[in-house]
């Protein structure tokens, strides 16, 4: 049966999948760090970012209480006392606002909106109108330090003296906004304050996430693989040799068993492997004694026979009965061939495939150039050769006798390897070709060359391979077979 186009696709959307034990654990264990990382790191970032707001807006309260006193110390001065207050303010230095005295209310690009913005600037204004009153005219906002402007001639920051405004407006580094406060105090008179962000509230954006976490967690996954790939691969090297040992399959006596160790899975696995092998080695052993004995026990009463018809005076009887007796001999040498041939004690090795099929090419050349040809390339395959070349042998000599020629294409891909043969025959019904693998089963009645053993020994061949046979009608007429051998 040809493969379906649902299974196709499921194993295509599983193309990415590691197929090894070390590359799925290691992409699973990749796959449950990264989630868990991810799930702490949110919860981490959540409460890291809810305290920050919190210590950015009890900060900015505390500024904005200065700031409500500072007003409240500049309204209950008299007139001609504030700009003599303010110019020693300037000349001391140190204070924590930027203050002036203003006839309007500077207009200054402010920062663009956040939710930590309005939060801030919330509760700077609830708190000054708590303290000043409801009534007063206020303007609160943030602003970049680039942006600021300061007095009455809207000067910025760069053209002060040092002294005068950069010790409460700059925090470098880290350059960060300005809070902006402008009270009216009285007619065409409006109280400036200025002051930065303390460290380490100095944005008012929502920060991503901290480098340190990042690196944290590539430190953790640069120590933790080599160390789990390394253990993994310990842990598994026992079933690394299984494989090959399944694969190989070697059945003589002089092999010894594979060493038990490892984890209590591994253990039990080599276990029954090991006694899978001596149960193996034992019935293949009481196999070739029984066919070595149903060979010689055959080989005495057909000798007999063939003495007694030489015996028989008639002509036409004694024809006959030698036809039978040779039948009868044919029959129990192609039944212990098939037997032979699909034997599993031949050990496994490099096979040359393209060469094997080559050759099998020139042997028909006597009967026509393109009688069998081959194209495409192959890397060597690693299976049993006698049994490979009776499979191929078969398949190509089926071609041959039934389709007139047979056309052999390679197909040589990473995890397998198809050989597909096609002749020009008849094809096969639907009915035959269910039937078409049955021993003794022939399509064609009335030859009497062979004994329909050959496909099923080939199918017979690829499945002890790990492989398939599979036989469909070409559209083009002739029967097309395909052997696919798959790459361990």
């Amino acid at each position: 049966m040809l493969p379906s186009n649902g299974g196709e696709t499921e194993k295509q959307s599983w193309r990415w999948f590691p197929s090894s034990l070390l590359g799925r654990v290691l992409l699973l264990t990749l796959l449950a760090m990264a989630s868990a990382q991810i799930i702490s790191s949110a919860a981490w970032i959540a409460t890291f970012r809810a305290q920050q707001v919190e210590g950015l807006v009890a900060t900015t309260r505390n500024l904005a209480q200065s700031a409500a006193a500072t007003a409240q110390f500049f309204n209950s001065l008299p007139l001609e006392y504030r700009h003599i207050v303010l110019d020693q303010l300037r000349d001391m230095g140190g204070t924590r606002f930027f203050v002036s005295l203003n006839d309007k209310r500077i207009n200054m690009a402010p920062l663009p909106d956040t939710e930590r913005k309005r939060l801030v600037t919330e509760e700077v204004e609830t708190v000054l109108r708590k303290r000043l009153g409801n009534g007063i005219n206020l303007y609160v906002d943030f602003v970049d330090p680039a942006d600021l402007r300061i007095l009455n001639t809207e000067l910025p920051l760069d053209a002060l003296p040092q002294s005068w405004a950069h010790y409460a407006l700059t925090l470098e580094p880290l350059n960060p906004p300005v809070l902006v406060t402008q009270i009216e105090v009285a007619e065409s008179e409006w109280l400036y304050l200025a002051a930065a962000l303390p460290a380490p509230y100095v944005s008012l954006e929502e920060e991503g996430i901290p480098g340190q976490q990042i690196l944290f967690l590539m430190v953790m996954i640069a120590i933790l693989f080599p160390v789990l790939a390394w253990l993994i691969r310990q842990q598994t090297r026992p079933l690394r040799k299984l494989a090959r040992a399944a694969r190989d399959l070697p059945l003589e006596d002089d092999q010894p068993p594979l060493v038990e160790k490892g984890s209590a899975e591994i253990l039990a696995v080599t276990r029954s492997f090991n006694t899978m092998r001596r149960r193996l080695q034992s019935y293949i052993s009481d196999r070739n004694q029984l066919f070595r004995a149903i060979s010689h026990d055959l080989k005495t009463p057909i000798t007999r026979l063939r003495l007694r018809v030489d015996l028989i005076d008639d002509d036409g009887m004694r024809e006959r009965l030698e036809a039978d007796l040779q039948e009868l001999e044919l029959l129990a040498k192609n039944a212990l061939q098939s037997m032979k041939d699909t034997d599993i004690h031949e050990n496994a090795e490099a096979v040359d495939v393209e060469r094997m099929l080559s050759g099998m090419a020139e042997a028909y050349q006597g009967d026509g150039p393109d009688r069998v040809t081959v194209q495409g390339h192959c890397r060597p395959y690693r299976g049993k050769p006698l049994a490979l070349k009776r499979c191929l042998g078969n398949l190509v000599d089926n071609a041959v006798k039934y389709g007139d020629k047979a056309m052999v294409r390679i197909e040589d891909m990473a995890g397998q390897l198809v050989i597909h043969v096609e002749d020009e025959g008849p094809g096969v019904s639907e009915h035959q070709l269910s039937r078409i693998f049955e021993p003794y089963y022939r399509l064609d009645k009335n030859q009497h060359q062979g004994f329909g053993l050959g496909l099923g020994i080939s199918r017979n061949i690829a499945q002890s391979h790990g492989g398939e046979l599979e036989i469909s009608n070409r559209t083009a007429g002739g029967l097309h077979v395909k052997l696919i051998l798959p790459r361990h």
